[in-house]
């Protein structure tokens, strides 16, 4: 067995193992792109809901009257604000040496802050407890968005006002503009209800799906022909030929929103379809 076993070996003897070398295969990392937390840029802030006074301070350093604090999730305890001129840092626990304190003023309603104050930037982007409240950073691409969604919203409000027929039409122009509505043309209430619609198209869409505003706007027209009538102290709904009493209307309620919940009732019904024979 063991000649056997050297014979098989001596077979091989002769032959030339080639050393083959490869290159390691260099991976690439691919970079993200990812957006800056923080993007150095000039920055704007507006009041909200304040108007444009001349000029409005808020606080910008803590004190006993206005606390000026941020809670840190990563430290989880508060922290002291405050805006110096001349310290890169918003936090007082930060800021060394004399600090010189620095006024946060809206002019106009607005403040426009360069990208050279950093700490004033910071102090109003990201930890200032009036942020969002009193007022708010000028966000383009938000901008952008609130344009977007306003634009489809009228639009979704004007498609829906031109298939709308004239009776619902009126309904929902009747609490826009009141009575003047029963002396308008077709046109013209065509024409007043597509710019309502492009001028306030989220009230107009919520009217439009409301089916109060077309029984409310029956009632209304069925009082106008005197086919029923109201009575002076506006607490009682009757026949207009012959006074007989319809429905009391509920203390503290609008006469013809309650007729209109009215029309709803089993007995309501009834008197909707005998009205409308009418008009």
């Amino acid at each position: 067995m063991a000649a056997k076993a050297k014979t098989q070996s001596s077979e091989y003897a002769d032959l030339e193992v080639e050393e083959v070398y490869t290159e390691p295969v260099k991976v690439q990392k691919v970079k993200e792109n990812k957006k800056p937390e923080w993007e150095i840029k000039d920055r704007t802030y507006f009041l909200k809901n304040m108007g444009n006074p001349l000029t409005l301070t808020i606080p910008s350093r803590h004190s006993s009257k206005h606390a000026l604090l941020y809670f840190d999730p990563i430290l989880n305890e508060q922290r002291e604000l405050r805006y110096a001129t001349n310290q890169n840092s918003p936090f007082v626990d930060e800021q060394k040496g004399q600090a010189t304190l620095g006024h946060i003023t809206f002019r106009n309603g607005a403040m426009v802050v360069p990208k050279e104050k950093q700490n004033l930037q910071k102090v109003l982007s990201l930890y200032h407890p009036l942020r969002n409240k009193i007022y708010t950073e000028f966000d383009r691409v938000e901008k952008a968005v609130d344009e977007l969604d306003g634009l489809e919203l009228q639009i979704e409000a004007l498609n829906a006002a031109m298939s709308i027929d004239i009776d619902q039409a009126e309904a929902i122009l009747r609490v826009e503009i009141g009575s003047k509505v029963s002396g308008m043309s077709s046109k013209e209430i065509k024409r007043d209800l597509l710019l309502f619609a492009r001028k306030n198209p989220e009230l107009f869409i919520e009217l439009a799906n409301d089916d109060n505003v077309q029984l409310r706007n029956f009632a209304i027209r069925a009082t106008e022909a005197g086919i029923i009538k109201l009575s002076q102290d506006h607490r009682t709904f009757m026949w207009g030929t012959n006074d007989r009493k319809l429905m009391t209307v509920p203390f503290d309620e609008n006469p013809y929103s309650a007729m209109a919940a009215f029309f709803k009732t089993d007995e309501g019904v009834e008197i909707y379809r005998s009205i409308e024979k009418k008009i």
